[in-house]
């Protein structure tokens, strides 16, 4: 019942919001839905409710780290958004506030799910309830934005359900159909007696699927776009939350290779996609003179270390779990903070942001903690989760990949 709650809140809030036609109460049907489903979160960390249904959703360890993040974060997107509104107009009109809780009820499907169908559908519908938010009918680039953001991810989801269905045909080719079909639990249990060739087809089709959702390069064109011009409460939202569902996604499948001992093929797909992602990143940043869009190139970067950090298994993987935490949290901020800097400065070009430190003192003082923190200084998160992979590298004698990491 709690985990079905935490679906059902945000989807009956989202109702509610649409229906209630006073613009006042909008934003506090967010706040209190946010509230609600942050209070059930820790409620189900205080329980450890059983798997629900027939097993379709559960609270596990990766799901439950992760909803938690996207619960946390939703929750300061939404009392930012009460004050941000009073001077920036916000996207969506009436649908704002029901998009927003329609992505917090998706985000926990993905988060609890232990089906890959149902994950998929969850995942699609992260992008319908995201689209408006980000679309502006006066702006054309905010056009440009969105239309590449459902094109690009559209397409990645279509190529992540033909990976789901490979997975399917790889339980019935190989012998276990006899297991409930796409569950997680079921699938590692006859992890075994999957046939080879059609989970390894699965894979890589999940991960160039999932993986332009999370924004792993070379897929990542929609990413800087959409970040970079969305309302900052929607910037921090979708990099602070978004992208590490498309990583859980990930991470599931990669669950299943491993149980079939085929994590030496699954291992090297990943880090190469994330180094590619990491080089790319790096590139682009050097040249970027527009901070909301430096900011999403970032996201690019640690999604690339999120990949090479399950790519390399091990202490690595923890780092990259660590790093889902430190490093979601402090993007959300700065991109909230770039909606300050935004709104005081009326520009988005770096060179054009002067004087923070006398205009907006607390803001200036969170972003120098902010950008220390991304650039992995101690004593930030950050520092620990990418030492954690350095070390992973190191442990895992991948010299060429340390390397690079390094550099």
């Amino acid at each position: 019942m709690l985990l079905a709650a935490l679906v059902l809140v945000p989807l009956l809030g989202a109702l509610a919001a649409y229906l209630d036609r006073s613009p006042a109460r909008r934003s506090p049907w967010v706040v209190a839905g946010a509230a609600v489903h942050l209070g059930l979160v820790a409620l189900a960390w205080a329980t450890r409710p059983p798997a629900a249904g027939p097993g379709w959703l559960a609270f596990d360890a990766l799901g439950a780290l992760v909803l938690t993040l996207t619960s946390v974060v939703f929750l300061a997107v939404a009392l930012y958004s009460v004050g941000y509104q009073r001077q920036e107009r916000l996207r969506g009109g009436r649908a704002y506030s029901s998009c927003l809780l329609g992505f917090l009820a998706a985000a926990s499907v993905i988060a609890l799910t232990r089906h890959f169908g149902l994950l998929w559908v969850a995942m699609e519908a992260t992008t319908l309830a995201t689209a408006p938010l980000i679309y502006d009918p006066a702006d054309r680039r905010s056009l440009e934005a969105v239309w590449k953001y459902l094109m690009v991810c559209s397409v990645g989801i279509a190529v992540a359900l033909l990976g789901v269905f490979f997975l399917a045909t790889a339980q019935v080719a190989g012998g276990a159909g006899a297991g409930r079909a796409l569950l997680l639990d079921d699938l590692l249990a006859a992890a075994p007696r999957l046939h080879p060739a059609w989970l390894r087809g699965s894979f890589v089709f999940v991960l160039i699927g999932f993986g332009t959702k999370m924004g792993l390069a070379p897929m990542h064109t929609w990413l800087p776009d959409a970040h970079g011009e969305a309302p900052s409460p929607i910037s921090a939202l979708l990099s602070g939350a978004l992208l590490n569902l498309a990583f859980v996604a990930i991470l599931r499948e990669l669950a299943v290779l491993h149980a079939a001992g085929q994590a030496d093929f699954a291992g090297p797909l990943l880090v190469g996609f994330g180094l590619f992602s990491l080089a790319v990143a790096a590139a682009f940043l050097l040249g970027q003179r527009n901070y909301k869009r430096m900011l999403a190139y970032s996201s690019v970067e640690h999604m690339g270390l999120l990949a090479v950090g399950a790519g390399l298994a091990g202490v690595a993987a923890f780092g990259a779990l660590l790093h889902v935490l430190a490093a979601s949290l402090a993007k959300a901020l700065l991109f909230l903070l770039a909606g300050n800097v935004l709104l005081a400065t009326g520009t988005k070009r770096t060179r054009e942001v002067t004087g923070l430190a006398r205009r907006l003192p607390v803001s200036a003082a969170l972003l120098v903690a902010g950008f220390l923190a991304l650039s992995g200084s101690p004593p930030f998160g950050p520092f620990l989760s990418e030492l954690a992979l350095v070390t992973g590298a190191v442990r895992a004698g991948a010299t060429g990949t340390l390397v690079t990491l390094l550099a």
